[in-house]
């Protein structure tokens, strides 16, 4: 399946102008949001910690040579950068092109190698169910999938410790956990929700006033953590009970979701919400 951009135009009309503006694509991709800022007349940082992206890349390198780069690294590295940014934009979750290589691991619908590594570097989910207990096991499929009867699944996956996804699809009782089940592997092989709070720390020192973070989300942990995040930066600061109180650091940018239009195009995109701020001061 082609990748499709998501919330694209909700996104560029959320930054507004960007002519001449210098902006960090967090989650480069296929490079579909990188593309539009570049034709919009920007200067594009990008991150991406998958070694598959850097062919696309390298074009895109070869056709605005000197207003985009791609640092290939997680995106928590943008603490690494030493000037502020007009934006800073987060399309987080996991693209099409991974879910559509049944060599990655991603998809339970093609058999394949049970990695889910974005990187190609560290443990894969083969790895992790060979390794864990039982009770942390059961744990990440609780946390990171809300997963019904975590301890008996996990239980069943340690006796198996199975190498392919069809392999761990088959030891999933409920087909309504089988999603779940690959989503929760995923984001702790990845260190998902790690990686996206180290990110946003950085991010209002990396702003330049009136700057804007963008993030684009596709479960409910992601969007918990950039929601309760962007609240915490657009409360006064200080106690509400006395006389001076901080005024916020942030204002917020209207919450957006897909419309029929876009579902109709791109299905995939029915569970995102993009979330945003203005940097005040």
């Amino acid at each position: 399946m082609k990748h499709i951009p998501v919330l694209l135009n909700a996104v560029i009309n959320a930054l507004g102008d960007i002519q001449g503006k210098k902006i960090v694509d967090a989650t480069f991709g296929a490079g579909g949001y990188s593309r539009a800022f570049l034709e919009s007349g920007a200067e594009v940082v990008a991150f991406d910690r998958d070694p598959n992206v850097i062919s696309d890349a390298e074009n895109l390198k070869k056709e605005f040579p000197d207003k985009f780069d791609l640092i290939p690294k997680p995106f928590s590295n943008i603490s690494e950068l030493t000037e502020q940014f007009d934006a800073i934009v987060f399309d987080l979750g996991i693209s099409s092109m991974q879910i559509d290589i049944p060599e990655r691991g991603f998809s339970f619908r093609a058999d394949g190698p049970l990695d889910m590594r974005m990187s190609e570097a560290g443990d894969s989910a083969a790895d992790l169910i060979e390794k864990l207990s039982v009770e942390d096991l059961a744990k990440i499929l609780r946390n990171y999938g809300d997963v019904k009867k975590a301890g008996v699944l996990a239980n069943a996956m340690k006796n198996a410790k199975p190498k392919t996804t069809l392999e761990l699809k088959s030891l999933i009782y409920s087909p309504k956990d089988v999603a779940p089940v690959f989503q929760a592997l995923r984001i702790a092989v990845n260190d998902e929700m790690g990686e996206l709070e180290r990110a946003l720390n950085s991010v209002p020192d990396l702003l330049k006033v009136g700057g804007k973070c963008i993030c684009v989300t596709f479960h409910s942990l992601e969007d918990r953590i950039v929601k309760n995040t962007f609240k915490q930066w657009t409360s006064p600061v200080g106690d509400p009970r006395l006389p001076i109180v901080e005024e916020a650091r942030f204002k917020s940018v209207k919450t957006e979701v897909p419309t029929e239009e876009e579902l109709n195009v791109n299905p995939r995109a029915r569970s995102a919400h993009m979330r945003g701020v203005i940097k005040s001061y």
